[in-house]
């Protein structure tokens, strides 16, 4: 039980924090990207989705001591022995052996993922490689711009080979069957997307997000909430509202065109407020019983102990969501005191109000 609550903090509780892009970098990038060219578009165009690398990445390392710490001396004491019923039975294991042709498989996959990593190095690496922008930046070149699809492709292609390998897939049928099935799952967030891009589009078309802006920013401004007090406040609202609505690019999309704006009028930058944000977003996952793995989570936490329920389950997750709430805000705090850049050109500040 221990060892299920280490992963799901690691996997759910630090969901922002990573050493990789990810395709949250994708998707909230661009949203933070429109909603920032609602007040400014020559400062728009000039961030991109690795705003916030730095930030994430040592927001893992920070997050992984933390969530050590949590398991050692308070997760696992307040479990004490294990006293469940019916852990796995000998037919799950079984279920869960690699075969000598999955093996095969996985080893075809991870040449596939070698090389296709290699021939996008091939691309961007050289000092005249194709996807090297003006003047040979990588920052803002063709290999950035359209990064979630060559996310996609650098995945796709060691998947298709491992389904090849294993006799998964036959043929193109095949492959696309099993790309329908994935896409089924994600319907619910395909309608949620149309949506929000309708949100974004009528924001920028009113200019309704610049009068709110305008607006909340005077007002936060009256009632002097700003700078770390503002982002703090912020943080304790997304950390809310994130037990309501699970989905991170949905409820980023609904606060981006307001908070972005409101924060840019108050001398915050975009990539602060994104920042601020995943932090919020990620901490209190766990917590939240919308959450979409929530009924995976307890299916596979009571093959160990039967008993197990979701309060259960949030009992055990909640010294994990406080501490990397407090430590993630503290950091967040300090990154700002610092003035510390929060990727490749992503300043704490705006100065362009």
């Amino acid at each position: 039980m221990a060892g299920i609550a280490a992963a799901i903090a690691g996997v759910s509780v630090g969901f922002s924090a990573n050493l990789l892009l990810s395709s949250m970098d994708a998707a909230l990038g661009e949203l933070t990207l429109q909603a920032a060219a609602t007040v400014d578009e020559e400062y728009a165009e000039g961030m991109n989705i690795l705003m916030n690398y730095w930030f994430i990445l040592v927001s893992t390392f920070v997050l992984a001591i933390t969530g050590t710490l949590v398991s050692r001396y308070v997760v696992e004491p307040r479990l004490g022995d294990w006293h469940g019923e019916g852990a796995a039975a000998e037919e799950d294991r079984a279920a869960m052996t690699i075969t000598s042709l999955e093996k095969k498989g996985l080893i075809a996959a991870g040449i596939a993922l070698v090389v296709s990593v290699a021939a996008m190095l091939l691309l961007i690496i050289p000092e005249n490689a194709p996807l090297r922008g003006e003047g040979g930046a990588i920052v803002q070149s063709p290999f950035m711009d359209p990064l979630a699809v060559v996310i996609i492709a650098v995945f796709f292609v060691p998947g298709l080979v491992h389904g090849i390998v294993t006799k998964v897939v036959r043929n193109d049928t095949d492959a696309v069957n099993h790309l329908s099935k994935t896409l089924a799952g994600m319907a619910m967030f395909l309608v949620l997307a149309f949506t929000a891009g309708q949100f974004i589009a009528y924001f920028t078309q009113s200019n309704l997000g610049q009068i709110v802006a305008v607006l909340g920013g005077d007002a936060l401004e009256a009632i002097n909430l700003n700078g770390f007090l503002l982002v703090l406040v912020f943080m304790l609202f997304v950390a809310v509202v994130n037990l309501f609505v699970g989905s991170a690019s949905a409820k980023w999309a609904l606060l981006a065109p307001i908070m972005v704006p409101i924060m840019m009028h108050l001398g915050l930058s975009p990539e602060l407020t994104q920042a601020s944000y995943r932090v919020s977003d990620s901490a209190t996952n766990i917590l939240s019983p919308l959450l979409p793995y929530f009924a995976i989570i307890i299916v596979a936490a009571q093959r160990y102990d039967k008993r197990l329920g979701i309060g259960s389950l949030i009992s055990v997750m909640l010294p994990y969501a406080i501490a990397f709430m407090a430590v993630w805000s503290v950091m967040t705090l300090g990154w700002m005191g610092l003035d510390l850049p929060l990727g490749p050109n992503a300043p704490i500040y705006y100065e362009g109000r």
